[in-house]
C-alpha cells in the first residue's frame, strides 16, 4: 500500500527553493554601503554596470549637438550664413593669441539685414567665450559661453533691440560619450504665478558609431492665460564619413531631409528637401462662402556645392523656387579679401547683389605671420614658407 504524497501545508519548507533577488554579494562588499549591500540597488546597480559595458563594446561616438544636425548642409555648403546684399567692409583686429581677444567694424550700404554700422567684440580662452555686438541704433546683443568641463557647457544669449521686445536665452549642453543632451529657455518667467516663455530639451543618442537618433520637445506658453503649447520632432542621423544623410519629422506635419557628400578633398556637395503638410480652405465658387479643407503638401528643394581653391572659396546654389545663388570669397592679400554674393529669381524676375571687402590686422608680429602662413599656432616656421630676417 503506497503511502498518499503529503499536503504542501507539511511541506518542509526548509526543502522548499524559493526565488529571491540576487543577493550573493561578495564577501568585500556586503558592509560597504547601503547602495552595495541593499538587494534591489545591488541588482540595479549590475544592470546599469552590464548595460554600459555594453555600450562601450559597441565603440560609439558622440553623435555633435542636435543644432548641428544639418551642420553640413545649412551651414558649411549653402549661403544661409554668408549671403548679404548692398556694400559692406569689415576690419577685424586680433590682439593676443591666447586667450584670444578681436574687435571688428563692420560698415554697409543698401542692405535690409546689415546695419549700416556695428562693432563687435570678442575674447575667449580655454573655458570661456565672450562676444558683444553694437550697431548705429544702439541694438545690443551678446553671447557667453562658458565650460564647466569637457561635459559640461553653460550658454546665454541677450537680444535688446530698438522697437522690439528683449530677448534672453539660458542653454545648457551635456555632451556624453555616446550621446548630447541640451535643455534652453527662452525669456523664461515665473513672476506671474506659473512658468511663461519657451523651453526646448533635446537628446541625441547614438545606436551605432554610423546612426545616431533623437528628438526634440518644444514646451510653449505665451502669456499665463493661454494655453501650453507642445511639440515634438523626431530625427536621425546617419554619418558614413564621407557622406552624411539626415532626417527630421516635426509634429507639425513637416518633413525635413538632407544629403551631403565629399566629392573630393576640395568640393563638397549638399542637398536639402522640406516638405509641408497644411489644410487648404475651400469656398463655393458661386456663394464665396466656405465649404471645407484640403490638405495640400508644399515642398522646396535646394541643392548646392562648394569649392575650396588655394586662395578663395566659391558656393553656389539652386533652389525648386527658381533662386540661383552663389558667394564668392577671393583672398587677394594675406590680409585682405573680396566678397562677391549674388541672387536670380527666374519666378519673380529680381536680382540682389553684394560686394564686400574684408581687412585683417594682427595686433603683434607673431599674428600676422601666422595671417601670412610664414608660422603655425605653435610659432614653429611653416616648411616651404618664405622666411623673413
Amino acid at each position: 500500500m503506497s503511502t498518499p504524497n503529503p499536503s504542501p501545508l507539511g511541506t518542509d519548507i526548509s526543502k522548499l527553493a524559493i526565488p529571491t533577488l540576487p543577493g550573493n554579494f561578495p564577501p568585500e562588499t556586503q558592509n560597504s554601503g547601503f547602495w552595495s549591500s541593499n538587494p534591489i540597488f545591488y541588482y540595479l546597480n549590475n544592470v546599469y554596470s552590464s548595460v554600459s559595458e555594453h555600450r562601450q563594446s559597441l565603440n560609439l561616438v558622440n553623435p555633435g549637438v542636435f543644432e548641428n544636425l544639418t551642420k553640413e548642409v545649412s551651414r558649411d555648403v549653402f549661403l544661409n550664413q554668408y549671403f548679404f546684399t548692398g556694400l559692406r567692409a569689415d576690419l577685424n583686429k586680433a590682439f593676443i593669441m591666447n586667450p584670444v581677444f578681436q574687435i571688428s567694424h563692420a560698415l554697409s550700404i543698401g542692405s535690409e539685414q546689415i546695419p549700416p554700422y556695428a562693432f563687435s567684440a570678442l575674447y575667449a580662452n580655454d573655458n570661456l567665450f565672450l562676444q558683444g555686438n553694437l550697431d548705429n541704433n544702439f541694438s545690443l546683443s551678446g553671447r557667453l559661453h562658458y565650460g564647466w568641463d569637457k561635459h559640461n557647457i553653460t550658454k546665454a544669449t541677450l537680444q535688446i533691440v530698438k522697437d522690439q521686445p528683449t530677448m534672453a536665452q539660458l542653454e545648457q549642453d551635456y555632451q556624453g560619450n555616446d550621446f548630447s543632451f541640451n535643455f534652453k529657455a527662452l525669456n523664461p518667467s515665473i513672476l506671474d504665478g506659473r512658468f511663461t516663455g519657451v523651453a526646448v530639451g533635446s537628446l541625441l543618442q547614438a545606436l551605432t558609431p554610423k546612426l545616431a537618433v533623437g528628438l526634440e520637445s518644444v514646451y510653449s506658453v505665451q502669456h499665463p492665460s493661454y494655453p501650453a503649447e507642445a511639440a515634438v520632432s523626431y530625427v536621425a542621423r546617419y554619418n558614413n564619413t564621407n557622406w552624411i544623410a539626415t532626417a527630421q519629422l516635426q509634429a507639425q506635419g513637416s518633413l525635413s531631409t538632407s544629403f551631403w557628400r565629399k566629392v573630393t578633398d576640395n568640393v563638397e556637395a549638399g542637398i536639402e528637401t522640406n516638405l509641408q503638410a497644411t489644410m487648404k480652405p475651400l469656398t463655393d465658387p458661386i456663394m464665396g462662402a466656405p465649404v471645407g479643407f484640403q490638405p495640400v503638401i508644399e515642398g522646396t528643394t535646394t541643392l548646392g556645392a562648394k569649392y575650396e581653391f588655394r586662395q578663395s572659396v566659391f558656393r553656389g546654389q539652386i533652389d525648386s523656387q527658381g533662386k540661383v545663388a552663389c558667394f564668392l570669397e577671393k583672398r587677394i592679400l594675406p590680409t585682405v579679401s573680396i566678397l562677391f554674393s549674388g541672387e536670380l529669381n527666374h519666378f519673380d524676375n529680381t536680382s540682389k547683389l553684394g560686394l564686400g571687402l574684408q581687412l585683417e590686422s594682427a595686433g603683434s608680429e607673431e599674428l600676422m605671420k601666422m595671417q601670412q602662413g610664414l608660422i603655425d599656432q605653435n610659432g614653429n616656421p611653416i616648411p616651404g614658407a618664405p622666411q623673413t630676417l
